[in-house]
Protein backbone atom coordinates (compact mmCIF):
# COMPACT_ATOMS: atom_id res chain seq x y z
CA UNK A 1 0.00 0.00 0.00
CA UNK A 2 1.25 3.33 -0.56
CA UNK A 3 1.84 5.91 1.81
CA UNK A 4 -0.98 7.56 3.54
CA UNK A 5 -1.88 11.05 2.29
CA UNK A 6 -1.10 14.09 4.53
CA UNK A 7 -2.63 17.08 4.25
CA UNK A 8 -0.34 20.07 3.55
CA UNK A 9 0.95 21.78 6.67
CA UNK A 10 3.21 24.67 8.12
CA UNK A 11 5.62 24.90 10.89
CA UNK A 12 5.22 26.96 13.21
CA UNK A 13 7.00 27.45 16.44
CA UNK A 14 6.24 28.19 20.04
CA UNK A 15 7.88 28.44 23.78
CA UNK A 16 7.10 23.89 23.98
CA UNK A 17 9.10 24.00 20.35
CA UNK A 18 7.81 22.82 16.68
CA UNK A 19 4.08 22.17 15.61
CA UNK A 20 2.48 21.72 12.44
CA UNK A 21 -0.38 23.56 11.70
CA UNK A 22 -2.98 23.13 9.09
CA UNK A 23 -1.30 25.50 6.16
CA UNK A 24 -4.51 26.79 4.62
CA UNK A 25 -5.42 28.10 8.41
CA UNK A 26 -4.72 31.90 9.48
CA UNK A 27 -4.79 31.02 13.17
CA UNK A 28 -1.01 29.85 14.42
CA UNK A 29 1.22 27.38 16.84
CA UNK A 30 -1.06 28.47 19.76
CA UNK A 31 -4.42 28.44 18.67
CA UNK A 32 -3.30 24.73 17.47
CA UNK A 33 -2.25 23.70 20.96
CA UNK A 34 -5.60 25.59 22.61
CA UNK A 35 -7.35 23.73 20.40
CA UNK A 36 -6.27 20.27 21.31
CA UNK A 37 -5.73 20.71 24.69
CA UNK A 38 -9.79 22.40 25.16
CA UNK A 39 -11.76 19.79 23.81
CA UNK A 40 -14.63 20.63 26.75
CA UNK A 41 -17.83 21.88 26.17
CA UNK A 42 -17.73 21.98 22.17
CA UNK A 43 -18.74 25.72 21.81
CA UNK A 44 -16.27 27.59 20.22
CA UNK A 45 -15.08 31.29 19.95
CA UNK A 46 -16.68 31.53 16.14
CA UNK A 47 -20.23 30.92 17.91
CA UNK A 48 -19.77 34.71 19.46
CA UNK A 49 -19.42 36.93 16.91
CA UNK A 50 -19.24 39.97 18.67
CA UNK A 51 -16.71 38.46 21.42
CA UNK A 52 -14.99 38.48 18.07
CA UNK A 53 -15.47 41.77 16.73
CA UNK A 54 -14.75 43.20 20.60
CA UNK A 55 -11.51 41.60 20.35
CA UNK A 56 -10.93 43.20 16.81
CA UNK A 57 -12.03 46.67 17.63
CA UNK A 58 -9.39 46.26 20.69
CA UNK A 59 -6.44 45.50 18.72
CA UNK A 60 -7.16 48.17 15.89
CA UNK A 61 -7.50 50.90 18.91
CA UNK A 62 -4.02 49.23 20.21
CA UNK A 63 -2.38 49.60 16.90
CA UNK A 64 -3.37 53.23 15.97
CA UNK A 65 -2.05 53.98 19.69
CA UNK A 66 1.69 51.87 18.98
CA UNK A 67 1.31 54.22 15.93
CA UNK A 68 0.82 57.58 18.19
CA UNK A 69 3.42 56.38 20.58
CA UNK A 70 5.88 56.19 17.64
CA UNK A 71 6.22 52.36 18.06
CA UNK A 72 4.70 51.08 14.66
CA UNK A 73 5.27 52.18 11.33
CA UNK A 74 2.04 53.06 9.34
CA UNK A 75 2.64 49.98 6.76
CA UNK A 76 2.22 47.59 9.10
CA UNK A 77 -0.47 49.51 10.84
CA UNK A 78 -2.48 49.49 7.83
CA UNK A 79 -2.24 45.94 7.44
CA UNK A 80 -3.40 45.48 11.15
CA UNK A 81 -6.21 47.82 10.70
CA UNK A 82 -7.77 45.58 7.46
CA UNK A 83 -7.44 42.46 9.10
CA UNK A 84 -9.60 43.93 12.33
CA UNK A 85 -12.00 45.65 9.92
CA UNK A 86 -12.35 42.23 8.34
CA UNK A 87 -13.26 41.08 11.64
CA UNK A 88 -15.16 43.57 12.26
CA UNK A 89 -17.14 43.05 9.09
CA UNK A 90 -17.32 39.53 9.90
CA UNK A 91 -15.30 37.72 7.68
CA UNK A 92 -12.41 34.74 9.06
CA UNK A 93 -14.84 34.23 12.16
CA UNK A 94 -14.84 30.61 11.15
CA UNK A 95 -10.47 31.01 12.32
CA UNK A 96 -11.44 30.85 15.80
CA UNK A 97 -11.36 27.20 16.76
CA UNK A 98 -10.88 27.54 20.96
CA UNK A 99 -13.39 25.73 23.15
CA UNK A 100 -14.89 29.08 24.92
CA UNK A 101 -13.93 26.80 28.04
CA UNK A 102 -9.82 27.01 28.19
CA UNK A 103 -7.08 27.58 31.28
CA UNK A 104 -4.73 30.64 30.78
CA UNK A 105 -6.72 33.01 32.06
CA UNK A 106 -7.65 33.97 28.31
CA UNK A 107 -4.68 33.69 26.67
CA UNK A 108 -5.42 31.33 24.23
CA UNK A 109 -8.33 33.61 23.01
CA UNK A 110 -6.11 36.48 22.85
CA UNK A 111 -3.81 34.46 20.88
CA UNK A 112 -5.72 32.89 18.21
CA UNK A 113 -7.13 36.93 17.85
CA UNK A 114 -3.87 37.81 17.56
CA UNK A 115 -2.85 34.60 15.38
CA UNK A 116 -5.15 35.57 12.87
CA UNK A 117 -4.92 39.20 13.14
CA UNK A 118 -1.33 38.98 12.04
CA UNK A 119 -2.21 36.14 9.16
CA UNK A 120 -5.12 38.28 7.81
CA UNK A 121 -2.51 41.17 7.62
CA UNK A 122 0.25 39.17 5.78
CA UNK A 123 -2.57 38.38 3.62
CA UNK A 124 -2.80 41.76 2.54
CA UNK A 125 0.59 42.75 1.97
CA UNK A 126 0.85 39.64 -0.37
CA UNK A 127 3.23 37.72 2.18
CA UNK A 128 2.72 34.13 3.27
CA UNK A 129 1.00 33.00 6.59
CA UNK A 130 3.38 32.50 9.38
CA UNK A 131 5.57 35.21 8.15
CA UNK A 132 6.09 36.56 11.34
CA UNK A 133 8.95 39.04 11.27
CA UNK A 134 6.59 41.25 8.66
CA UNK A 135 3.83 41.30 10.85
CA UNK A 136 4.06 39.24 14.43
CA UNK A 137 1.19 37.83 16.56
CA UNK A 138 3.56 38.66 19.79
CA UNK A 139 5.46 42.22 18.57
CA UNK A 140 2.84 43.93 16.19
CA UNK A 141 -0.72 42.78 17.12
CA UNK A 142 0.12 42.55 21.09
CA UNK A 143 2.56 45.03 20.98
CA UNK A 144 2.30 47.20 24.44
CA UNK A 145 -0.77 44.72 25.66
CA UNK A 146 -0.99 41.31 27.69
CA UNK A 147 -3.70 38.97 28.05
CA UNK A 148 -4.53 40.05 30.82
CA UNK A 149 -5.75 43.84 29.97
CA UNK A 150 -6.63 43.16 26.27
CA UNK A 151 -8.90 39.83 27.57
CA UNK A 152 -10.74 41.84 29.86
CA UNK A 153 -10.94 44.95 27.76
CA UNK A 154 -12.77 42.75 24.87
CA UNK A 155 -15.13 41.39 27.07
CA UNK A 156 -16.17 44.37 28.25
CA UNK A 157 -16.86 45.50 24.75
CA UNK A 158 -18.53 41.99 23.29
CA UNK A 159 -20.60 42.18 26.49
CA UNK A 160 -22.05 45.75 25.71
CA UNK A 161 -22.25 45.04 22.29
CA UNK A 162 -24.41 41.72 23.03
CA UNK A 163 -26.20 43.61 25.55
CA UNK A 164 -27.19 46.65 22.54
CA UNK A 165 -28.78 43.51 20.29
CA UNK A 166 -30.67 42.26 23.65
CA UNK A 167 -31.88 45.11 24.11
CA UNK A 168 -33.39 45.79 20.83
CA UNK A 169 -35.03 42.30 20.73
CA UNK A 170 -36.28 43.15 24.40
CA UNK A 171 -37.75 46.44 23.08
CA UNK A 172 -39.86 44.53 20.27
CA UNK A 173 -41.11 41.90 22.75
CA UNK A 174 -41.90 44.93 25.00
CA UNK A 175 -43.89 46.33 22.42
CA UNK A 176 -45.63 42.96 21.41
CA UNK A 177 -47.27 43.15 25.08
CA UNK A 178 -48.46 46.65 24.89
CA UNK A 179 -50.14 46.38 21.72
CA UNK A 180 -52.03 43.28 23.25
CA UNK A 181 -52.47 45.86 26.07
CA UNK A 182 -54.70 48.10 23.59
CA UNK A 183 -56.07 44.87 22.30
CA UNK A 184 -57.55 43.66 25.71
CA UNK A 185 -58.15 47.39 26.81
CA UNK A 186 -62.25 45.95 27.24
CA UNK A 187 -61.98 42.77 28.11
CA UNK A 188 -62.86 42.34 32.30
CA UNK A 189 -61.77 39.69 34.02
CA UNK A 190 -60.66 39.34 37.74
CA UNK A 191 -57.45 39.72 39.39
CA UNK A 192 -55.99 37.47 41.69
CA UNK A 193 -53.54 37.52 44.76
CA UNK A 194 -51.60 34.32 45.92
CA UNK A 195 -53.99 32.30 43.05
CA UNK A 196 -57.16 33.59 44.87
CA UNK A 197 -59.85 36.18 43.45
CA UNK A 198 -59.25 39.78 43.70
CA UNK A 199 -60.54 42.23 42.51
CA UNK A 200 -61.57 43.09 38.80
CA UNK A 201 -59.33 44.29 36.50
CA UNK A 202 -59.03 44.37 32.25
CA UNK A 203 -56.56 42.15 31.08
CA UNK A 204 -55.22 45.32 29.11
CA UNK A 205 -53.60 46.43 32.02
CA UNK A 206 -52.80 42.83 32.88
CA UNK A 207 -50.36 42.46 29.64
CA UNK A 208 -49.53 46.65 29.82
CA UNK A 209 -48.09 45.24 33.37
CA UNK A 210 -46.29 42.57 31.83
CA UNK A 211 -44.82 45.35 29.13
CA UNK A 212 -43.72 47.62 31.62
CA UNK A 213 -42.15 45.00 33.85
CA UNK A 214 -39.50 44.46 31.24
CA UNK A 215 -39.87 47.65 30.23
CA UNK A 216 -37.88 48.34 33.85
CA UNK A 217 -35.51 45.41 33.25
CA UNK A 218 -34.52 46.90 29.88
CA UNK A 219 -33.64 50.55 31.78
CA UNK A 220 -31.23 47.77 34.15
CA UNK A 221 -29.66 46.70 31.44
CA UNK A 222 -28.90 50.14 29.66
CA UNK A 223 -27.80 51.76 32.79
CA UNK A 224 -25.39 49.01 34.18
CA UNK A 225 -24.17 48.75 30.20
CA UNK A 226 -23.41 52.07 29.95
CA UNK A 227 -21.93 52.50 33.87
CA UNK A 228 -19.69 49.53 33.87
CA UNK A 229 -18.73 47.84 30.64
CA UNK A 230 -17.57 50.75 28.49
CA UNK A 231 -14.74 50.83 31.15
CA UNK A 232 -11.19 48.93 30.15
CA UNK A 233 -7.83 48.24 31.83
CA UNK A 234 -5.83 48.95 28.29
CA UNK A 235 -2.43 49.86 29.22
CA UNK A 236 -2.15 47.81 32.33
CA UNK A 237 -0.56 45.09 30.69
CA UNK A 238 0.45 41.97 33.07
CA UNK A 239 -1.26 43.29 36.44
CA UNK A 240 -2.23 46.86 35.99
CA UNK A 241 1.46 48.91 35.96
CA UNK A 242 1.64 49.34 32.30
CA UNK A 243 5.20 47.13 32.17
CA UNK A 244 6.01 47.45 28.18
CA UNK A 245 3.51 50.21 27.19
CA UNK A 246 4.61 53.25 26.13
CA UNK A 247 3.52 56.83 28.39
CA UNK A 248 0.25 57.95 26.33
CA UNK A 249 -0.84 54.39 25.37
CA UNK A 250 -3.59 53.91 27.65
CA UNK A 251 -4.91 57.84 26.67
CA UNK A 252 -4.47 57.22 23.33
CA UNK A 253 -5.84 53.66 23.03
CA UNK A 254 -9.28 54.59 24.76
CA UNK A 255 -9.52 57.75 22.34
CA UNK A 256 -9.28 55.63 19.27
CA UNK A 257 -11.65 52.67 20.84
CA UNK A 258 -14.05 55.65 21.79
CA UNK A 259 -13.77 56.19 17.78
CA UNK A 260 -13.90 52.79 16.26
CA UNK A 261 -16.82 51.71 18.80
CA UNK A 262 -18.70 55.04 18.60
CA UNK A 263 -19.34 54.34 22.35
CA UNK A 264 -17.94 56.48 25.26
CA UNK A 265 -15.44 53.92 26.55
CA UNK A 266 -13.00 54.81 29.01
CA UNK A 267 -9.94 54.17 31.23
CA UNK A 268 -9.89 52.62 34.45
CA UNK A 269 -9.17 54.84 37.22
CA UNK A 270 -6.89 52.50 38.74
CA UNK A 271 -5.59 49.84 36.82
CA UNK A 272 -3.80 47.46 39.17
CA UNK A 273 -7.31 47.04 40.78
CA UNK A 274 -9.01 46.99 37.15
CA UNK A 275 -6.79 44.22 36.18
CA UNK A 276 -8.20 41.97 39.36
CA UNK A 277 -11.20 43.13 39.70
CA UNK A 278 -14.02 41.45 38.01
CA UNK A 279 -16.98 43.19 39.56
CA UNK A 280 -18.52 43.98 36.14
CA UNK A 281 -18.99 41.22 35.07
CA UNK A 282 -21.17 40.13 38.58
CA UNK A 283 -22.91 43.59 38.34
CA UNK A 284 -23.92 43.07 34.40
CA UNK A 285 -24.56 39.20 35.35
CA UNK A 286 -26.77 39.78 37.85
CA UNK A 287 -28.70 42.09 35.70
CA UNK A 288 -29.41 38.76 33.26
CA UNK A 289 -30.59 37.26 36.18
CA UNK A 290 -33.22 39.99 37.11
CA UNK A 291 -34.34 39.70 33.63
CA UNK A 292 -34.58 35.84 33.59
CA UNK A 293 -36.95 36.46 36.76
CA UNK A 294 -39.41 38.51 35.14
CA UNK A 295 -39.06 36.74 32.23
CA UNK A 296 -40.28 33.37 33.65
CA UNK A 297 -42.60 34.80 36.07
CA UNK A 298 -44.60 36.29 32.96
CA UNK A 299 -43.98 32.92 31.03
CA UNK A 300 -45.90 31.58 34.44
CA UNK A 301 -48.69 33.61 34.15
CA UNK A 302 -49.16 32.96 30.44
CA UNK A 303 -49.52 28.90 30.90
CA UNK A 304 -51.66 29.81 33.49
CA UNK A 305 -54.56 32.07 31.87
CA UNK A 306 -54.18 29.84 28.97
CA UNK A 307 -54.62 26.75 30.86
CA UNK A 308 -57.55 24.37 30.08
CA UNK A 309 -59.06 24.32 28.11
CA UNK A 310 -61.57 23.11 29.69
CA UNK A 311 -60.70 22.34 33.41
CA UNK A 312 -58.58 25.58 33.57
CA UNK A 313 -58.61 29.81 33.69
CA UNK A 314 -58.67 29.47 29.84
CA UNK A 315 -59.03 33.59 29.34
CA UNK A 316 -56.28 33.45 26.93
CA UNK A 317 -55.72 30.95 23.93
CA UNK A 318 -51.96 30.98 23.19
CA UNK A 319 -51.20 29.69 19.24
CA UNK A 320 -50.76 26.15 18.83
CA UNK A 321 -47.49 25.54 17.59
CA UNK A 322 -47.25 21.51 17.68
CA UNK A 323 -49.56 18.43 19.02
CA UNK A 324 -48.99 17.77 22.91
CA UNK A 325 -48.85 14.30 23.69
CA UNK A 326 -48.45 11.27 22.01
CA UNK A 327 -51.13 9.53 23.90
CA UNK A 328 -53.93 12.37 24.45
CA UNK A 329 -55.41 12.92 21.09
CA UNK A 330 -56.14 16.86 20.84
CA UNK A 331 -53.61 18.13 23.53
CA UNK A 332 -51.68 21.36 22.60
CA UNK A 333 -49.33 22.89 25.16
CA UNK A 334 -47.95 25.95 26.06
CA UNK A 335 -44.72 24.64 24.67
CA UNK A 336 -43.26 28.33 23.71
CA UNK A 337 -43.35 30.12 27.30
CA UNK A 338 -42.36 26.30 28.39
CA UNK A 339 -39.10 26.34 26.68
CA UNK A 340 -38.35 30.35 27.52
CA UNK A 341 -39.37 29.25 31.08
CA UNK A 342 -35.96 26.84 30.83
CA UNK A 343 -33.78 29.48 28.84
CA UNK A 344 -34.69 31.76 31.84
CA UNK A 345 -33.79 29.06 34.63
CA UNK A 346 -30.36 28.50 32.49
CA UNK A 347 -29.59 32.38 32.90
CA UNK A 348 -30.30 32.23 36.72
CA UNK A 349 -27.65 29.35 36.52
CA UNK A 350 -25.06 30.77 35.17
CA UNK A 351 -25.57 34.29 36.90
CA UNK A 352 -24.70 31.50 40.02
CA UNK A 353 -21.37 30.46 38.15
CA UNK A 354 -20.24 34.18 37.57
CA UNK A 355 -20.65 35.13 41.21
CA UNK A 356 -18.18 31.81 42.14
CA UNK A 357 -16.01 32.46 39.01
CA UNK A 358 -15.35 36.29 40.64
CA UNK A 359 -14.82 35.35 44.03
CA UNK A 360 -12.33 32.78 43.10
CA UNK A 361 -9.91 35.48 41.81
CA UNK A 362 -6.37 35.61 43.68
CA UNK A 363 -4.12 38.65 44.43
CA UNK A 364 -3.37 40.43 40.63
CA UNK A 365 -5.66 38.70 38.51
CA UNK A 366 -8.47 36.51 38.10
CA UNK A 367 -8.01 33.74 36.23
CA UNK A 368 -11.59 31.97 36.08
CA UNK A 369 -12.82 35.10 33.62
CA UNK A 370 -13.19 32.37 30.58
CA UNK A 371 -16.02 30.72 32.48
CA UNK A 372 -17.77 34.13 33.47
CA UNK A 373 -17.40 34.90 29.32
CA UNK A 374 -19.03 31.40 28.67
CA UNK A 375 -21.80 32.63 30.86
CA UNK A 376 -22.46 35.75 29.73
CA UNK A 377 -21.85 35.42 26.12
CA UNK A 378 -24.54 31.78 26.22
CA UNK A 379 -26.78 33.73 28.17
CA UNK A 380 -27.16 37.19 25.56
CA UNK A 381 -27.50 34.49 23.18
CA UNK A 382 -30.48 31.55 24.55
CA UNK A 383 -32.10 35.41 26.02
CA UNK A 384 -32.35 36.81 22.12
CA UNK A 385 -33.50 33.99 20.91
CA UNK A 386 -36.10 33.26 23.77
CA UNK A 387 -37.34 36.76 23.34
CA UNK A 388 -37.79 36.60 19.79
CA UNK A 389 -39.52 33.33 19.67
CA UNK A 390 -41.55 34.46 22.77
CA UNK A 391 -42.68 37.87 20.73
CA UNK A 392 -43.15 36.09 17.34
CA UNK A 393 -44.32 32.22 18.65
CA UNK A 394 -46.59 33.16 21.27
CA UNK A 395 -47.32 37.02 22.27
CA UNK A 396 -48.58 38.18 18.58
CA UNK A 397 -50.72 35.63 18.59
CA UNK A 398 -52.48 35.64 21.84
CA UNK A 399 -56.34 35.75 21.73
CA UNK A 400 -58.98 36.98 24.67
CA UNK A 401 -61.51 34.45 25.26
CA UNK A 402 -63.63 37.49 26.74
CA UNK A 403 -66.55 35.00 27.66
CA UNK A 404 -64.39 32.97 30.04
CA UNK A 405 -62.64 36.57 31.46
CA UNK A 406 -66.47 37.65 32.16
CA UNK A 407 -67.91 34.75 33.81
CA UNK A 408 -64.80 34.55 36.53
CA UNK A 409 -66.15 38.06 37.15
CA UNK A 410 -69.98 37.30 37.21
CA UNK A 411 -69.59 34.66 39.73
CA UNK A 412 -66.60 36.13 41.90
CA UNK A 413 -67.36 37.23 45.18
CA UNK A 414 -63.79 39.71 44.75
CA UNK A 415 -66.63 42.26 44.19
CA UNK A 416 -67.69 42.72 47.69
CA UNK A 417 -63.77 44.33 47.99
CA UNK A 418 -65.75 47.56 47.02
CA UNK A 419 -68.41 47.62 49.48
CA UNK A 420 -65.95 47.94 52.23
CA UNK A 421 -66.39 52.00 52.16
CA UNK A 422 -70.05 51.66 52.47
CA UNK A 423 -70.82 48.61 54.77
CA UNK A 424 -67.85 48.38 56.47
CA UNK A 425 -65.20 45.52 56.36
CA UNK A 426 -67.08 43.06 58.96
CA UNK A 427 -70.59 43.55 56.72
CA UNK A 428 -68.79 43.05 53.63
CA UNK A 429 -67.01 39.67 55.14
CA UNK A 430 -70.16 38.00 56.15
CA UNK A 431 -71.70 38.54 52.89
CA UNK A 432 -68.16 37.07 51.14
CA UNK A 433 -69.10 34.11 53.77
CA UNK A 434 -72.85 33.31 52.78
CA UNK A 435 -72.31 33.83 49.17
CA UNK A 436 -69.29 31.04 49.25
CA UNK A 437 -71.74 29.23 50.79
CA UNK A 438 -74.99 29.33 49.18
CA UNK A 439 -72.78 30.02 45.42
CA UNK A 440 -75.27 33.07 45.51
CA UNK A 441 -73.59 36.42 43.73
CA UNK A 442 -73.02 39.49 46.05
CA UNK A 443 -75.56 41.86 44.13
CA UNK A 444 -78.06 39.42 44.95
CA UNK A 445 -77.52 39.31 48.86
CA UNK A 446 -77.23 43.32 48.74
CA UNK A 447 -80.37 43.67 47.24
CA UNK A 448 -81.78 41.00 49.13
CA UNK A 449 -80.85 42.68 52.48
CA UNK A 450 -81.71 46.19 51.27
CA UNK A 451 -78.14 47.21 52.17
CA UNK A 452 -77.92 50.21 49.22
CA UNK A 453 -80.03 51.72 46.46
CA UNK A 454 -80.32 50.22 43.41
CA UNK A 455 -78.21 53.63 42.18
CA UNK A 456 -75.72 52.77 44.71
CA UNK A 457 -75.42 49.12 43.19
CA UNK A 458 -74.48 50.38 39.75
CA UNK A 459 -71.85 52.91 41.22
CA UNK A 460 -70.09 50.94 43.56
CA UNK A 461 -70.48 47.31 42.51
CA UNK A 462 -69.57 48.13 38.69
CA UNK A 463 -67.08 45.98 37.83
CA UNK A 464 -65.47 48.12 35.16
CA UNK A 465 -65.30 51.19 37.35
CA UNK A 466 -63.59 48.95 39.64
CA UNK A 467 -60.78 48.66 37.55
CA UNK A 468 -59.58 52.16 37.90
CA UNK A 469 -59.64 52.76 34.07
CA UNK A 470 -62.20 55.76 33.59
Amino acid sequence: MGAKRQDPVRIEHDLLGDKEVPAGVYWGVQTERARENFNISGVHLSMYPELIRAFAMIKMGAARANFDCGLMDKRVLGAIEAACQDLIDGKFHDQFPVDVLQGGAGTSTNMNANEVIANVALEHLGRAKGDYETVSPHDHVNLAQSTNDAYPSALHLAFALGSDHLVSELNDLVESFRAKGREFASVLKMGRTQLQDAVPMTLGQEFEAFAQSLSDEVFALERISSRVLLEVNMGGTAIGTGLNAPKGFTRACVKHLAEITGKKITAAKNLVEATQDTQAYVLYSSALKSLAIKLSKICNDLRLLSSGPRAGFGEISLPAMQPGSSIMPGKVNPVIPEVVNQVCFRVIGSDLTVTLAAEAGQLQLNVMEPVIAACILESHTILMNASRTLRTQCVDGIVANEAACRRFVDISIGVVTALNPLLGYDCATELAAEALKTGRGIVDLVRERKLLTEKQIAAVLDPRRMTGVR
